[in-house]
């Protein structure tokens, strides 16, 4: 990362930190409604995400998770939810003050929620081109509105530090803003609005295609939803650019022969006469029953030119399961 966008994102998160701007730069992520989870009005307002990236069904007994941008907080606690056992999840951010602010609101969740233990969270002072953790020694990475800060070279260097921390097998679970039409040059090289979470957004593919190009073998497209405008009385843009967040899970799957498995939320549904189809590559199709398939088998299923199998659009609201 160049200084100047290091020093114009520190002291954005430096500012963030010291005096707490609800909806800073985003919309604010989903709070989990869980029993005897009560979250503190301080990391409310600190809640500097554009989506989510907690999902029980990722995590399981023992599972070690490394958050990185760590904000008021808010994710790490609900990561504690779920894992309540010491030193078991990871913060990291590169500001002092965050780092310090997020650990007196957990401070204050801890008075809030007996279950909690401040010693199940090691925060750590660090940087996510070069993180202080371990080869893989981690089951779930994540972070939430960071990434799309970084310029290509960077995020390329972000998603290997992720990838080298993860055991085989292990999640990285990402949210950040995409944009379709194409970010105009002038707007991607305004530092603050990248700190802002508003002119780094990608072309979905192009943020999926870094992923898979740096190994991860398997990636599933959770949520895609509306997110921001930018539009020409409040920026430098003659045109409206529409910005959408996106929720991903990539997994340190082998790499296949053919190419990674992305999941999109297509869908699959054999019509035939028999009781089901089997193409001979390792997908039963039973009759009438949908199954959830990822691009690269929607293709091979599509080129067959069979009228008895509908393959549906991407719905980007993958739910795990099928054909891979």
């Amino acid at each position: 990362m160049s200084q100047s966008l290091q020093k114009v994102t520190k002291d954005v998160y430096k500012a963030a930190a010291l005096d707490p701007q609800k909806g800073l730069c985003c919309t604010t992520s989903p709070v989990w409604k869980l029993p005897e989870l009560e979250i503190p009005a301080k990391m409310l307002e600190m809640n500097y995400g554009c989506g989510s990236t907690v999902h029980p069904r990722d995590l399981s007994e023992g599972s070690k998770v490394l958050y990185v941008g760590v904000g008021g907080g808010m994710e790490l606690l609900q990561f504690a939810y779920f894992s309540r056992k010491p030193h078991s999840i990871i913060g990291i951010d590169p500001v002092a003050e965050m780092v310090e602010v997020c650990r007196q609101n957990l401070q204050g969740a801890e008075e809030l929620n007996p279950w909690f233990q401040n010693d199940w969270i090691d925060l750590r002072l660090g940087d996510a081109l070069s993180l202080p953790v371990e080869d893989e020694s981690i089951d779930v990475a994540a972070q939430n509105c960071l990434f799309n800060i970084f310029y290509v070279e960077d995020l390329k260097r972000a998603l290997g530090e992720m990838f080298r921390v993860l055991k085989p097998q292990g999640r990285l679970l990402l949210s950040d803003p995409i944009c379709e039409s194409g970010m105009p040059e002038n707007l991607c090289q305004d530092e603050r609005l990248r700190a802002l979470c508003l002119s780094g957004a990608l072309p979905l593919n192009q943020y999926i295609d870094l992923i898979t190009d740096t190994g991860f073998g398997t990636v599933e497209i959770r949520a895609r939803r509306p997110y921001r405008v930018l539009d020409p009385q409040h920026y430098a843009t003659d045109r409206l650019i529409f910005i959408e967040s996106v929720e991903v899970c990539a997994i340190k799957d082998p790499m296949p022969e053919d190419g990674p498995c992305v999941f999109s939320g297509k869908t699959a549904i054999y019509f035939g006469d028999q009781d089901s189809f089997d193409d001979q590559k390792g997908h039963l199709l039973a009759q009438g029953h949908p199954m959830a398939i990822c691009d690269k088998t929607a293709g091979a299923l599509s080129g067959l030119g069979r009228d008895d199998i509908f393959i549906s659009e991407s719905s980007y609201s993958y739910d795990g399961g099928g054909c891979c």
